[in-house]
C-alpha cells in the first residue's frame, strides 16, 4: 500500500518511506529510526550550539578586553550567556528547517518516518475518544467548534468510531448551567454518528492534567485512543483522521502531537501575533523535529494519545513544597511526553500543516496572563531534572523548557547592567566595531525563525499567494516586525517580575479565557503596565545623561517599555482588528482559501460576561 499526506505547506504529497529494516536495538521503539543517526543529529546540534554561544560569549568579552574586565562587564557577560542560548536554538533550528524543506530528500525520509504508507481508504480499527476540556469558558463558543468536529468526523465517513466529550472543570455556576443545558440542546448534533457525553468534576484537582487523567480512569478502558482539545481547538476530521492512521499504523507511538497554527482572528493583537508564528513556526518545527526524532514535543491538545500506555506510565507526580513551585504539576505537557519516552513508546511530531487550528490571546494582557501560567509550570521543572530513567533527549527539554523563561530576566538584566555600566564609566574604552556586529548578529538570531519562516513562504511556490499576494504579505510582514520588537520587552520585563514574585510565593490565577476581540480601556493598561514605563524611561535618562550614543542603540528595548501602555490599548482596538480584517492584512492563509472546517462553524451565541 501507499499513502500520500497532503500537505499545505508543501503543496505536494510526500513521498512513502519504507520501514528502517535494522535489529530491534538499533533503532527507536518503533522501529522508525536508526538510534545512531538521530544521536549523531543530536550531537551534531548540540555542538553548533555551544560553539555558536561560545564565539558570541568570545566576542562580547573582546568587547570589553581594551581595558580588562571588570566585576560588572563580567555579569553582563554572564547574563549574556543566560540570554543567548534559546535564541541561538532557535535560529538554528529555523535555518534547519528551511534546508530540510528546500532539499530534495522527503521529509518523511528525513524527519516524519511514521507517516508511512497508508491509503485514504485504509480503514480505521480503533474506538477513539476526542475529549475538550473547558474551565469557565464561553461555553456557546466551545459547543460551536466541538459541533463542527463532529459534522467533519462524519462526513469523512469513519464518524461512527470517534465518541465527542465534554470534561468540564467549571466552576462558576451560571456557566456550569449554561454548559448543561447546551449539552441537552445539542446532543443530537454532538452525537452525530457516534456517542456524545458531558461530565463535569465538583473540584479542579489537578488542573486541566487532572481533569483529562480523571476522564481516563473513568472511560480510558473504552477506547486505545484519545483526541485531547482545549475550548479554542479546532481540528478537521481529515486530520484527526489521518493521524489516528498513523498511530494505529504504529503500536509503539504513544503520543503524536500535530502542529496546531492560529485560526483567523478578528483582534489585532491576535492577527499580528499568529501572523509571525504562522511561517515562523513552520521552519522551526521541522528543524527541531529533525533531531528530537523520537523524543517529540507534546502541547496538551490537538494530538493523538495511547491511552493504556499514557495511563500506566504517564501519572504526574506532586512535587514537593507549595505552590507556586511545589504542589500540582502546572506545565503537564511535556512531562508526560518525557515520561512516556521513559516508557520506551515514542513521542512524535508531525511538522507540516493540516487543519489543526488553536486560537490565540486577543490583548497583550491576555498574552502575559498566559506566559506566566507557563512560566510557572516550567519553573516546577527543577525538581524534575534527576528523575530516574529519562532519555537524554527529554532530560534537555525539560532544561530548554527551563531555560526559555529564564532568558527573559537575564535580557531585561542585562539591560540593567549595560545602564549601570553607562552611569559609572561612561569614558569606558570597548571594541566598536565588533559590538556593533554581534549587536546586529543577535539581533538577526532573535528574529530569524520569521526571517527564515517569510523566506521559506517566498521561495515556495505559489507562497506568498496563500497570504494574499506579495504586497499583503509583506505588509504583513512589516506590521508585525514593529509589533514583535515593540512586544518583546514588554513580555520580558513583565516575566522577570514574575519570577521575583515566584521566588517569594506568588501565585498565579487561572481560569477561562476570553477569545473575543475587546478593547482595553487606558486605565486597565496603566495599571498593568506602568512598571514598564518607569523602568524604560530611568533607562533612556541614564543612558541619554551618561552615553547619548548609546540611546539608538538601546531604542528597540526603550521603545518598547515607553510605549507598553498605548501598545496594549491599540493593538487591543476593535476598529484596528477591523481595519485589518477588511484589508485582509496579517492575514493568514484561511482567510483567502477557507477550509470547509471552518464554514461548519456557526457564529458564537454565548455571553461573552460568563466567561470574564
Amino acid at each position: 500500500m501507499t499513502d500520500q499526506i497532503e500537505t499545505a505547506s508543501l503543496g505536494t504529497p510526500i513521498e512513502p518511506v519504507p520501514r528502517v529494516t535494522q535489529t530491534r536495538d538499533a533503532l527507536t521503539p518503533a522501529g522508525l529510526q536508526s538510534r545512531a543517526t538521530l544521536l549523531k543529529r543530536r550531537f551534531l546540534m548540540l555542538g553548533i550550539c555551544a560553539v555558536t554561544l561560545i564565539l558570541v560569549l568570545w566576542g562580547v568579552s573582546n568587547v570589553f578586553s581594551a581595558d580588562g574586565l571588570d566585576g560588572l562587564e563580567l555579569a553582563i557577560i554572564a547574563s549574556i550567556a543566560l540570554s543567548a542560548p534559546w535564541t541561538i536554538l532557535g535560529f538554528w533550528n529555523s535555518l534547519l528547517g528551511l534546508v530540510l524543506v528546500r532539499s530534495k530528500h522527503s521529509i518523511t525520509t528525513e524527519v516524519a518516518p511514521f507517516a508511512v504508507a497508508l491509503t485514504d481508504n485504509t480503514p480505521l480499527t480503533s474506538r477513539v475518544a476526542v475529549a475538550m476540556a473547558v474551565r469557565n469558558e464561553d461555553p456557546a463558543r466551545a459547543f460551536d467548534r466541538l459541533i463542527a468536529i463532529r459534522r467533519s468526523l462524519d462526513e469523512t465517513g469513519y464518524g461512527s468510531h470517534f465518541d465527542l466529550h465534554i470534561i468540564s472543570d467549571t466552576s462558576l455556576p451560571d456557566i456550569a448551567k449554561a454548559e448543561e443545558a447546551l449539552f441537552a440542546a445539542n446532543r443530537t448534533a454532538l452525537n452525530g454518528r457516534g456517542v456524545a457525553g458531558y461530565r463535569r468534576r465538583s473540584s479542579n484537582e489537578g488542573y486541566k492534567a487532572g481533569n483529562v487523567w480523571q476522564f481516563l480512569q473513568e472511560r480510558g478502558d473504552d477506547y486505545p485512543l484519545l483526541v485531547p482539545l482545549d475550548a479554542d481547538s479546532i481540528m478537521s476530521g481529515d486530520a484527526i483522521v489521518k493521524m489516528v492512521r498513523i498511530a494505529e499504523a504504529n503500536p509503539r507511538i504513544g503520543i503524536l502531537q500535530s502542529l496546531a497554527v492560529g485560526a483567523p482572528a478578528d483582534s489585532a493583537f491576535g492577527r499580528i501575533f499568529q501572523f509571525g508564528m504562522r511561517h515562523g513556526m513552520r521552519a522551526f518545527t521541522l528543524g527541531s523535529a529533525w533531531w528530537q526524532g523520537d523524543c517529540g514535543p507534546f502541547w496538551g491538545h490537538n494530538a493523538v494519545i495511547r491511552v493504556a500506555a499514557f495511563k500506566e506510565n504517564c501519572a504526574l507526580p506532586k512535587l514537593r513544597g507549595r505552590p507556586p513551585l511545589g504542589g500540582d504539576v502546572l506545565s503537564h505537557d511535556q512531562l508526560e511526553a518525557t515520561l512516556m519516552c521513559r516508557s520506551d513508546y515514542e513521542v512524535r511530531v508531525l511538522p507540516l500543516e493540516t487543519e489543526s487550528y488553536e486560537e490565540n490571546p486577543v490583548t497583550i494582557l491576555d498574552f502575559i496572563t498566559r506566559e506566566q501560567r507557563w512560566c510557572n509550570g516550567n519553573m516546577q521543572y527543577w525538581q524534575l531534572l534527576g528523575m530516574k530513567g529519562l532519555k537524554p533527549t527529554s532530560r534537555f527539554q525539560l532544561i530548554q523548557a527551563i531555560m526559555m523563561y529564564l532568558s527573559a530576566p537575564a535580557w531585561m538584566v542585562l539591560t540593567a547592567l549595560g545602564a549601570v555600566k553607562a552611569i559609572v564609566d561612561p569614558t569606558a574604552t570597548f571594541n566598536a566595531a565588533l559590538a556593533i556586529t554581534l549587536f546586529v548578529i543577535m539581533v538577526g538570531m532573535s528574529l530569524a525563525p520569521k526571517i527564515v519562516g517569510a523566506l521559506h513562504v517566498v521561495l515556495e511556490k505559489g507562497g506568498m499567494e496563500r497570504y494574499g499576494g506579495a504586497r499583503r504579505f509583506w505588509a504583513g510582514m512589516a506590521i508585525e516586525l514593529v509589533f514583535s520588537v515593540l512586544m518583546a520587552p514588554v513580555v520580558a520585563f513583565q516575566l522577570t517580575v514574575f519570577l521575583i514574585g515566584l521566588l517569594m510565593g506568588r501565585k498565579v490565577g487561572w481560569s477561562g479565557q476570553i477569545r473575543d476581540a475587546y478593547g482595553l480601556e487606558w486605565r486597565t493598561a496603566a495599571s498593568a503596565l506602568w512598571p514598564q514605563m518607569v523602568f524604560g524611561a530611568l533607562i533612556l535618562a541614564a543612558l541619554a545623561i551618561f552615553t547619548p550614543n548609546a540611546v539608538w542603540w538601546a531604542f528597540p528595548v526603550i521603545a518598547g517599555l515607553l510605549l507598553a501602555i498605548p501598545f496594549a490599548v491599540v493593538t487591543a482596538s476593535p476598529a484596528l482588528g477591523r481595519w485589518l480584517t477588511a484589508r485582509r492584512l496579517c492575514a493568514t492563509p484561511e482567510e483567502f482559501a477557507p477550509p470547509t472546517l471552518f464554514a461548519l462553524i456557526a457564529e458564537p451565541a454565548g455571553n461573552q460576561d460568563l466567561a470574564a
